[in-house]
This record gives C-alpha cells, structure tokens and sequence, in this order.
C-alpha cells in the first residue's frame, strides 16, 4: 500500500522531516518527507496497512517542537515506486 499525507501546522523549522524519516525506518516503511511552499509537509509512505497506521498516528503527534494541527490522508494507487528507503526531499 502506497499513502499520502500532507501534515499542517507549526511543522517547518521543528525537525519534522528527520522525525517522519526516522519513524518511517523504524517501521519498516519506505517513502518520502518534503516541505511544501504553503508551510505544510507532505508525507508519500509505503507499507503495510498496520505500519502505516501506526505512522499517520506518530504523524500526528510530530516532535516535541511541532504543533500539528491537521493530517490529511489519501491512499494512493498501488502502483510504487520503487523506493529503498525512507528520505528527505
């Protein structure tokens, strides 16, 4: 399963894609984290349905600095792209 989500709040300048890195790993999970120009983050994971699950919580919660305020989910077609690992754009 492939998911995107796009994280709001005080979510830039906090750590917030080193943490979503790290957790991705940590879980097992492949993807990307990447600061949008709006202030948001976006999210693109690959995984199981229960790693991920627990991903979009941890989301949730962000680091210790972030105010997360919103995370928006969408499944994305199965069709992956073939990623290695959890990066930072």
């Amino acid at each position: 399963m492939r998911r995107r989500y796009v994280i709001a709040g005080a979510v830039q300048g906090v750590g917030f894609r080193f943490f979503a890195s790290r957790q991705g790993r940590r879980l097992g999970l492949r993807g990307w984290v990447r600061n949008l120009p709006d202030g948001r983050v976006e999210v693109v994971a690959e995984g199981d349905a229960a790693h991920l699950a627990e991903f979009e919580s941890v989301l949730a919660r962000g680091p210790a600095l972030a105010s997360v305020t919103s995370v928006q989910q969408a499944e994305i077609a199965d069709e992956l792209e073939g990623l290695a690992a959890f990066e930072i754009r």
